[in-house]
């Protein structure tokens, strides 16, 4: 058994998310000490795993209490991320069904995590061949082709989102700022992202001020991207809303996290 600070240690979640999840039913430890304090076992480490890996691929604690909920009440239904049905009513042993639970999530998860390398990896293998190439001869047209296809594919994108006069703008600040500032601003963004997340995670109202001040850095950092261009910011806001998958899988942050530091920001 383990006391909640040590799962929170190993997990590298806080314990007032712990703290918040057991409130709301998501993942109750199975036994308390004689002073009161939560003690989680081995089934409570696997939900505790479901939680998180359905948290990563994009769904609200709502949203995962629903699907873990349903699943309990009907261990019939489909896992998410498993093809095929199963019969209703079925009468399989209870460690067998949560096998086959905790194999639905893992194999979503997997794949979610899959798609993520991939995309990472698709541009910079393309690169550092090209840049390897250049050692011993030219590159091929149909490398560079190949290339081109890739960028003009991301570049699209944007363009659906921003104006010409928009990207000038933009390429204009990044010259004022800097590489060195940007990368700056850019280690910095997932670390804030990880501190925002694990407030939401443990149920802090955003009025609180210490999450006040993290959406204080928020806007600080978006305003070196942008200047305070309000609609930029728009193209930004709609980016995330339409594309949400693909945002998450650079390391972006979702929907609701964005309402979630507006309204910090605002302070409602």
């Amino acid at each position: 058994m383990w006391k909640v600070g040590e799962i929170a240690e190993r997990a590298g979640l806080t314990v007032r998310a712990l703290h918040h999840w057991d409130r709301i039913g998501l993942v109750r430890p199975s036994a308390r000490t004689g002073s009161g304090h939560r003690l989680y076992g081995d089934a409570d480490v696997r939900r505790l795993y479901e939680v998180v890996a359905l948290r990563d691929l994009g769904l609200s604690l709502d949203a995962i209490a629903d699907v873990l909920g349903s699943r309990e009440q009907d261990p019939g239904k489909q896992d998410p991320g498993k093809q095929g049905s199963t019969e209703q009513g079925s009468t399989e042993p209870a460690a067998a069904h949560g096998n086959r639970m905790l194999a639905g999530v893992l194999s979503r998860h997997l794949a979610h995590v899959d798609a993520q390398i991939a995309a990472q990896r698709r541009l910079r293998d393309r690169l550092a061949a090209l840049l390897g190439g250049l050692r011993t001869a030219a590159p091929l047209p149909s490398d560079l082709l190949e290339l081109v296809e890739e960028v003009t594919r991301m570049n699209e994108k944007i363009n659906a989102y921003y104006t010409a006069e928009q990207l000038a703008t933009l390429q204009t600040r990044r010259e004022r700022l800097g590489e060195e500032a940007i990368a700056a601003v850019e280690a910095e963004w997932p670390q804030l992202i990880a501190q925002v997340q694990a407030e939401m995670d443990a149920g802090t109202d955003p009025t609180e001020p210490r999450v006040r001040a993290l959406a204080a850095r928020w806007m600080e950092l978006l305003e070196q991207f942008d200047g305070g261009d309000p609609e930029i910011r728009e193209a930004n806001r709609r980016i995330v809303v339409d594309n949400p998958a693909e945002v998450q899988q650079q390391g972006g942050p979702p929907e609701k996290m964005i309402e979630y530091i507006t309204r910090a920001a605002q302070g409602s």
